[in-house]
């Protein structure tokens, strides 16, 4: 699957994650929060916490299956504990942390795409370079694409994890 091909996958990901979240006013469903969903909650809250280690660390494929595993879980909560959401009003505290939360997801994500723009220039300059036989330009032109795609990934990551922290603050409730 190339680089372009993930991204935009990713990038549909992110705003389904956005839609879901927006359409909790709009969900019916009249599950109870139990205990279990505490659990699922500081599950959830504990995969975040360790994805954002893993990336920082630069263990970039084990962030990534932690936030996909993580986000499963905060969907779960999504689905089944909206009523008990919708109860809750945000502090004024959470209400600012969630705007910065979402400022710094569409920083990464802004980043990610200016990263990518950029890898696949170089990437088509080197195919160019390597036609005209300028080995040495080509190899520097694709190293430096591929460090982009890479970039543009962790970038992506990050701006799921920004995201799912605002899930984590909106059901915090759950972890008392």
């Amino acid at each position: 699957m190339s680089h372009s091909r993930y991204f935009c996958l990713f990038a549909a990901f992110l705003i389904s994650l956005t839609l879901v979240h927006g359409g909790l006013a709009q969900t019916t469903n009249t599950t109870a929060c139990g205990p279990d969903h505490a659990i699922i909650y500081k599950r959830a809250s504990d995969l975040l916490n360790k994805a954002e280690k893993k990336l920082n660390d630069k263990y970039t494929a084990e962030a990534k299956a932690l936030v996909k595993e993580a986000n499963s879980l905060f969907s779960i909560l999504v689905k089944e504990c909206s009523p008990a959401q919708q109860a809750r009003q945000l502090t004024d505290k959470e209400t600012q942390q969630e705007a910065i939360n979402k400022k710094l997801c569409e920083d990464a994500l802004a980043q990610a795409d200016q990263l990518m723009a950029s890898a696949e220039d170089k990437e088509k300059k080197g195919e160019q370079a390597e036609a005209r036989g300028q080995t040495d330009q080509a190899i520097s032109l694709q190293r430096q694409a591929k460090s982009e795609y890479e970039r543009a990934h962790v970038q992506s990551i990050k701006a799921e994890i920004y995201a799912l922290r605002n899930q984590e603050m909106v059901f915090r409730f759950l972890n008392k």
